[in-house]
Parts: structure tokens; sequence; C-alpha cells
């Protein structure tokens, strides 16, 4: 950075005021690297993990998910539903409460779209349940598979065991 400077026409001033001006900068930068909150460390080092990636990945694939859900449920399920129950559309149900102080409408309660809300969320935790379940046992069959695989050697004390065992034998049929 500062060999741009001439040594033959400056001297070695340059350099040494170059020098010196390098060391304050690294001790200003190691001063406030101290100074830094640890949480603000922590922060940093969580980021730079690539967790922060995978639950920007997770978020934009559960709204998706949402989204196919929320289709399910408003044009597929609830539709169904209300013609078993009698044709009923569930986001047509509502409560007026009247107004008794007089002044304009009363207030529309609309437990129709509540309904439909708590089915939406019925099925999105049903689809999370069945994921879950589903890796846990994948998990576990890999975990069986591993365990089948790795064929355990007999310990010092077995081998011995076992050594002992055959003298045995081998002695008494005598």
């Amino acid at each position: 950075m500062f060999s741009c400077y001439n040594k033959s026409i400056m001297g070695n001033k340059v350099t040494d005021a170059a020098k010196a001006a390098k060391a304050r900068a690294n001790a200003a930068a190691t001063k406030l690297s101290k100074k830094q909150p640890k949480v603000v460390k922590e922060f940093s080092d969580f980021i730079n993990k690539g967790n922060i990636i995978d639950l920007a990945v997770g978020v934009i694939i559960g709204g998706a998910f949402g989204k196919i859900v929320t289709a399910l449920v408003n044009y597929i399920i609830m539709p169904i539903v209300g013609s078993i129950i009698g044709g009923v559309d569930f986001s047509d149900l509502y409560v007026t409460i009247p107004n008794w102080l007089g002044d304009g409408t009363g207030v529309r309660l609309e437990y129709g779209n509540f309904i439909q809300a708590v089915v939406d969320f019925l099925i999105v935790a049903f689809c999370v349940f069945i994921f879950v379940k589903l890796i846990n046992k994948l998990k576990l069959d890999i975990k069986k598979e591993e365990e089948k695989s790795e064929k355990k050697e007999p310990t010092n004390d077995e081998k011995i065991i076992a050594l002992l065992e055959d003298i045995k034998k081998n002695t008494s049929k005598k």
C-alpha cells in the first residue's frame, strides 16, 4: 500500500511514518473488535454458519406450502363439507351484533372465515406431523442399517473369556 513512495527522494521517514500509521490502524481495529458485544459476535457466527440460509429457504417453502393448503381448503375441502351439511358456504357464515348506541351499523363477526382458518391449521399441522414422522422413521432406519453394518469386534476381555471357555471345554473332554 505504501510502496509507491520513492525511498531515494523521501528517505526512511516516509516508510517509518507508514509503518507507524499501519500499526495505529491495526491497534484501533483490534480495540474495536474487542469492544464488540458478545451478542454481535454470536450473531455474526450464526450468519456465517449458513443456518440463516436454511431458515430463509424454510420460510419461503413454508409460505408457498401455506398458499397451497389455503387453496386446498377454500376450493376443495370446504365446498365438499358445505355440501355434506346442506350447501353451507363457510365463508358466508357471520353474526351481526347490533350497535346499541344507535350510531351506524352493527359489527359483523365472520366466524365462517375462522372455521376455514382452523381447518387450514389442522391440515398444515397434520402434514407437518406426517413429515416429521417420516423423517424420524428414515433416521431410525438409517441408524439400524449402520448398526447392522458395523460388526462389533469383540473386546480383549471378551476374547480372553472365549479362549478360557474353549480351554475349559477341551480340558473337560479329556
